[in-house]
């Protein structure tokens, strides 16, 4: 079978956030999908298998470790390689079912426009092992269920931060997104992603992370449309606009490797 490597937030190779999609004629074993995550080593592989009705799919998502309920890079690939290799139409809306319920993906001129749950971050306790780890000044800290979000002075703390990944395997959560407000005038706000527990150190580009963030620069910038940019190494950037419980998150793509599946 065919599996593809996709550079994921971004319309340039080698950067944004690789994903590998495999395409399954059945659903697969959990533990050979795992073992396939493996072996391909990125943070994450998408597995995908047509439903009944047209343009349905079952969509998994696993990392090197371990798999995940919500992914936005491997998502954003999948539906990229759907349009790219399996002659679905661009007008045609892609349909998901996940873990994390029906989502959607639609084309619009040259971008991928993904239809993910708000993820609502809120007012939480704050662990001393997280403040100990973080290495940055500390604006405020909110929660939701998959993350903490910290809020930093600037975007060069974001930039130059080094914090202990190590101890966030202690914290109540699938990992830990340092963010601040943008200097640049093409961007709102900035973010880096840290998933130890995920066998993930530091994500390149997370869609689903920016579930959390919008809201939560929502309610700091006044605005329910935002330019973001993962200011990873490879980094990326993200277009997502709030609608109600919703979170429309756009992005480019680039195929950068077809390969074929033995096993």
């Amino acid at each position: 079978m065919k599996i593809y490597t996709v550079d994921a937030f971004t319309n340039e190779p080698f950067a944004g956030n690789p994903a590998a999609v495999c395409l399954l004629e059945k659903p697969a074993e959990d533990m050979w999908m795992q073992k396939t995550a493996m072996e391909m080593n990125l943070s994450e592989t998408a597995f995908l298998v047509k439903e009944s009705e047209p343009f349905h799919y079952q969509l998994r998502w696993f990392t090197p470790s371990s798999e995940v309920d919500l992914c936005g890079h491997a998502t954003l690939a999948s539906a990229h390689i759907l349009w790219e290799q399996d002659s679905v139409p661009f007008d045609q809306v892609l349909y998901f079912h996940t873990k994390s319920g029906l989502l959607s993906a639609s084309y619009d001129q040259g971008r991928i426009i993904l239809d993910f749950p708000v993820e609502m971050p809120g007012e939480c306790s704050i662990p001393d092992v997280l403040l100990d780890s973080l290495s940055v000044p500390v604006v405020s800290i909110e929660k939701n269920r998959l993350e903490y979000i910290v809020e930093t002075t600037d975007e060069e703390a974001v930039f130059q931060a080094k914090p202990d990944t190590r101890r966030f395997l202690e914290l109540d959560a699938r990992g830990v997104i340092l963010t601040a407000g943008s200097s640049q005038e093409k961007y709102d706000f900035v973010s880096r992603c840290f998933y130890p527990a995920l066998g993930v150190e530091e994500d390149p580009v997370t869609g689903s992370a920016h579930c959390g963030l919008a809201p939560f620069w929502e309610k700091r910038l006044h605005k329910s449309s935002f330019s973001a940019r993962q200011a990873s190494s490879r980094g990326g950037d993200l277009f997502i606009t709030i609608e109600k419980d919703r979170c429309l998150i756009a992005g480019s793509a680039v195929t950068v490797l077809e390969s074929t599946l033995f096993f």
